[in-house]
């Protein structure tokens, strides 16, 4: 599968780099626009900056593909595939994380998100997050007090165009309040229970001035 997959896509006009291990292209200057992956186990492992799209084994059911996406795959394709079901896949990836975005920043206390660059801080210290995670900090930081229904972010950060019973939202929703909390952000990403998620509590302070 995997030398038939290197040689359409180098036919079709993509680089393609093959691996037995994801995990040696992490630390060099390979830097993959998407990621294909055959094993869900090297998806725990992998902690990519960039998309991944997963390929279930032949007979997975729907309980492999919402594994897959609680563990931060951007897309599950099951086996055995179209072949060009794959490739408008990966175009509808690209274009998904290549979007276009306003040169703006989200700032909420110490927390600023830069828009333009994906960068994220907290208190000027650099905070590296997976994509997927980039983009619910990004939703969440929009309206920080709003809460937002667990309905509201499945739909606009994984694309569920249905309910789902899945724990995709809250497995993201710990990994990123984790991450910020490492860098020294408390109180980000609150669960209301039954509801959804806010980003905080309470609203940043305002700063005061001395009128004259």
């Amino acid at each position: 599968m995997r030398g038939f997959l290197e040689r359409h896509l180098t036919s079709d006009g993509f680089e393609v780099v093959a691996s037995d291990d994801p995990l040696e292209l992490e630390g060099t200057r390979v830097a993959p626009d998407v990621v294909l992956l055959g094993d869900l186990s090297a998806l725990e492992r992998l902690r990519a900056d960039c998309p991944v799209i997963v390929l279930g084994a032949p007979g997975s059911d729907s309980n492999d593909r919402l594994r897959a996406f609680e563990r931060g795959c951007d897309d599950y394709l099951p086996r055995p595939f179209d072949y060009a079901e794959l490739v408008a896949r990966i175009h509808a990836v690209l274009r998904r994380v290549s979007r276009p975005v306003p040169t703006e920043q989200l700032r909420v206390r110490e927390l600023l998100v830069d828009l333009a660059t994906r960068q994220v801080t907290i208190g000027g210290a650099p905070v590296r997050l997976p994509a997927k995670e980039y983009e619910l900090l990004v939703k969440l930081a929009s309206d920080a007090r709003r809460v937002f229904t667990k309905q509201e972010l499945l739909r606009d950060v994984w694309d569920f165009r249905a309910p789902a019973r899945t724990r995709t939202l809250d497995s993201h929703a710990s990994r990123l309040r984790k991450r910020l909390a490492t860098a020294g952000g408390r109180g980000f990403v609150v669960n209301v229970w039954g509801v959804g998620y806010r980003l905080v509590d309470e609203s940043p302070r305002k700063r005061s001035s001395l009128g004259d």
